[in-house]
Protein backbone atom coordinates (compact mmCIF):
# COMPACT_ATOMS: atom_id res chain seq x y z
CA UNK A 1 0.00 0.00 0.00
CA UNK A 2 2.86 2.41 0.82
CA UNK A 3 4.31 1.75 -2.62
CA UNK A 4 1.04 2.68 -4.37
CA UNK A 5 0.67 5.88 -2.34
CA UNK A 6 4.31 6.87 -2.95
CA UNK A 7 4.02 6.17 -6.66
CA UNK A 8 0.80 8.19 -6.84
CA UNK A 9 2.41 11.15 -5.05
CA UNK A 10 5.43 11.06 -7.34
CA UNK A 11 3.15 10.93 -10.40
CA UNK A 12 1.15 13.92 -9.17
CA UNK A 13 4.32 15.91 -8.48
CA UNK A 14 5.73 15.23 -11.93
CA UNK A 15 2.43 15.97 -13.63
CA UNK A 16 1.81 19.16 -11.69
CA UNK A 17 5.27 20.52 -12.45
CA UNK A 18 5.06 20.22 -16.23
CA UNK A 19 6.26 23.46 -17.69
CA UNK A 20 6.20 23.99 -21.43
CA UNK A 21 8.13 26.59 -23.41
CA UNK A 22 6.83 28.75 -26.21
CA UNK A 23 9.56 30.35 -28.32
CA UNK A 24 8.89 34.09 -28.53
CA UNK A 25 8.70 34.11 -32.36
CA UNK A 26 6.27 31.18 -32.29
CA UNK A 27 4.13 32.98 -29.72
CA UNK A 28 4.02 36.11 -31.89
CA UNK A 29 3.01 34.02 -34.92
CA UNK A 30 0.30 32.17 -33.01
CA UNK A 31 -1.19 35.08 -31.06
CA UNK A 32 0.11 38.41 -32.38
CA UNK A 33 -2.24 41.07 -33.71
CA UNK A 34 -5.44 39.90 -32.02
CA UNK A 35 -8.62 41.81 -32.79
CA UNK A 36 -11.48 42.40 -30.36
CA UNK A 37 -13.90 41.19 -33.02
CA UNK A 38 -12.15 37.77 -33.13
CA UNK A 39 -12.64 37.09 -29.42
CA UNK A 40 -15.23 34.49 -28.41
CA UNK A 41 -17.34 34.28 -25.28
CA UNK A 42 -16.82 31.42 -22.82
CA UNK A 43 -18.35 30.45 -19.50
CA UNK A 44 -16.04 29.17 -16.77
CA UNK A 45 -17.12 27.39 -13.61
CA UNK A 46 -14.96 28.00 -10.56
CA UNK A 47 -14.19 25.86 -7.52
CA UNK A 48 -17.28 27.01 -5.62
CA UNK A 49 -19.62 26.40 -8.56
CA UNK A 50 -19.74 30.07 -9.52
CA UNK A 51 -19.89 30.85 -13.22
CA UNK A 52 -18.08 33.66 -14.95
CA UNK A 53 -18.57 34.79 -18.54
CA UNK A 54 -15.75 36.49 -20.45
CA UNK A 55 -14.20 36.80 -23.89
CA UNK A 56 -11.09 34.88 -24.92
CA UNK A 57 -9.03 34.43 -28.06
CA UNK A 58 -10.42 31.96 -30.64
CA UNK A 59 -7.51 29.49 -30.68
CA UNK A 60 -8.31 26.25 -28.83
CA UNK A 61 -4.68 25.24 -28.38
CA UNK A 62 -1.09 26.45 -28.32
CA UNK A 63 1.97 24.87 -29.88
CA UNK A 64 4.83 24.67 -27.39
CA UNK A 65 7.85 22.53 -26.55
CA UNK A 66 8.70 20.13 -23.76
CA UNK A 67 12.28 18.84 -23.66
CA UNK A 68 12.77 19.91 -27.27
CA UNK A 69 9.68 18.11 -28.61
CA UNK A 70 6.80 20.12 -30.08
CA UNK A 71 3.40 19.42 -28.59
CA UNK A 72 -0.04 20.97 -28.83
CA UNK A 73 -1.50 22.00 -25.48
CA UNK A 74 -5.28 22.43 -25.30
CA UNK A 75 -6.54 25.72 -23.91
CA UNK A 76 -7.99 25.47 -20.39
CA UNK A 77 -8.92 28.09 -17.77
CA UNK A 78 -6.41 26.55 -15.34
CA UNK A 79 -3.41 27.21 -17.61
CA UNK A 80 -1.06 29.98 -16.54
CA UNK A 81 1.43 31.70 -18.82
CA UNK A 82 4.62 33.26 -17.47
CA UNK A 83 6.51 35.95 -19.37
CA UNK A 84 10.10 36.77 -18.41
CA UNK A 85 11.42 40.10 -19.68
CA UNK A 86 14.98 41.14 -20.48
CA UNK A 87 15.44 42.26 -16.83
CA UNK A 88 14.34 38.80 -15.57
CA UNK A 89 11.06 40.21 -14.23
CA UNK A 90 8.26 37.63 -14.43
CA UNK A 91 4.63 38.38 -15.17
CA UNK A 92 2.02 35.63 -14.85
CA UNK A 93 -1.42 35.67 -16.47
CA UNK A 94 -4.21 33.19 -16.92
CA UNK A 95 -3.51 31.90 -20.40
CA UNK A 96 -7.07 32.22 -21.72
CA UNK A 97 -7.26 35.81 -20.47
CA UNK A 98 -4.43 37.29 -22.56
CA UNK A 99 -4.82 39.77 -25.40
CA UNK A 100 -1.88 40.35 -27.72
CA UNK A 101 -1.39 43.29 -30.06
CA UNK A 102 1.65 43.96 -32.23
CA UNK A 103 3.38 45.68 -29.32
CA UNK A 104 1.79 44.62 -25.99
CA UNK A 105 0.48 41.68 -24.03
CA UNK A 106 -2.41 42.40 -21.70
CA UNK A 107 -3.86 39.90 -19.32
CA UNK A 108 -5.69 39.05 -16.14
CA UNK A 109 -3.61 37.84 -13.23
CA UNK A 110 -6.37 37.53 -10.63
CA UNK A 111 -9.68 35.86 -11.44
CA UNK A 112 -11.25 36.91 -8.14
CA UNK A 113 -10.31 40.59 -8.29
CA UNK A 114 -10.16 40.83 -12.09
CA UNK A 115 -6.78 42.57 -11.95
CA UNK A 116 -5.17 43.27 -15.31
CA UNK A 117 -1.78 44.44 -16.50
CA UNK A 118 -0.02 45.13 -19.81
CA UNK A 119 3.62 44.53 -20.71
CA UNK A 120 5.61 45.43 -23.85
CA UNK A 121 5.99 42.50 -26.22
CA UNK A 122 9.48 43.52 -27.39
CA UNK A 123 10.95 43.05 -23.88
CA UNK A 124 9.91 39.38 -23.60
CA UNK A 125 12.79 36.89 -23.72
CA UNK A 126 11.14 33.72 -22.35
CA UNK A 127 7.59 32.34 -22.30
CA UNK A 128 6.50 29.40 -20.18
CA UNK A 129 3.09 27.82 -19.79
CA UNK A 130 1.98 25.55 -16.97
CA UNK A 131 -1.24 24.02 -15.66
CA UNK A 132 -1.86 25.59 -12.26
CA UNK A 133 -4.34 22.77 -11.49
CA UNK A 134 -6.83 25.25 -10.16
CA UNK A 135 -10.37 23.97 -10.22
CA UNK A 136 -11.70 26.01 -13.15
CA UNK A 137 -13.33 24.49 -16.22
CA UNK A 138 -15.23 25.54 -19.31
CA UNK A 139 -18.98 24.84 -19.28
CA UNK A 140 -21.29 24.95 -22.25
Amino acid sequence: MKYVVSLSLISVLFYSCSTYLIPVDSFKNQFGGMKETDMKEVVVQGPLGERTRYRTFPQDSVDCTKKGQWIRLEKAPSLEIRFTDDHNKKTVYYFDRIFVTDSTISGTYSRILGLQKSIPLETIKKIEIQDGHKNYRYVH
